[in-house]
């Protein structure tokens, strides 16, 4: 069974930084594109960014030039880099992953973490 491990949430100000990271583990194959969504009292969850199995990113309009997506083949693993954090990028962020195992293909998520930014 894949588990999606995530971690790095938290409150912060506006201005400050979090990192989030989220890893995939289990009988996995192969890890696709690997995604950052986000989702915030009353609105439709939203993607964030995402960063394909070869390294292509791309962002929301609204996080650009201030998150970066990053990506580590080896440990199955997706972070995002939040800086310059505003309070309307509070929300539940959840990661997801398209992974092969035993030949299916499909799409896996994480549990989700809290990120407020408040003063």
């Amino acid at each position: 069974q894949v588990q999606m491990a995530e971690s790095g949430g938290g409150l912060v100000q506006p201005g400050g930084s979090l990192r989030l990271s989220c890893a995939a583990s289990g009988p996995i194959l192969h890890v696709y594109s690997m995604a950052w969504y986000r989702q915030a009292p009353g609105r439709d969850r939203e993607l964030v960014a995402r960063i394909s199995d070869s390294g292509i990113t791309n962002y929301a309009d609204s996080v650009k030039g201030r998150f970066t997506i990053s990506r580590d083949n080896a440990k199955n693993t997706v972070y995002l880099q939040m800086n310059s954090l505003k309070p309307e990028d509070t929300a539940v962020y959840c990661c997801n992953a398209r992974i092969s195992t035993a030949g299916l293909v499909r799409d896996y998520w994480g549990q989700g973490t809290q990120v407020t930014v408040s003063s």
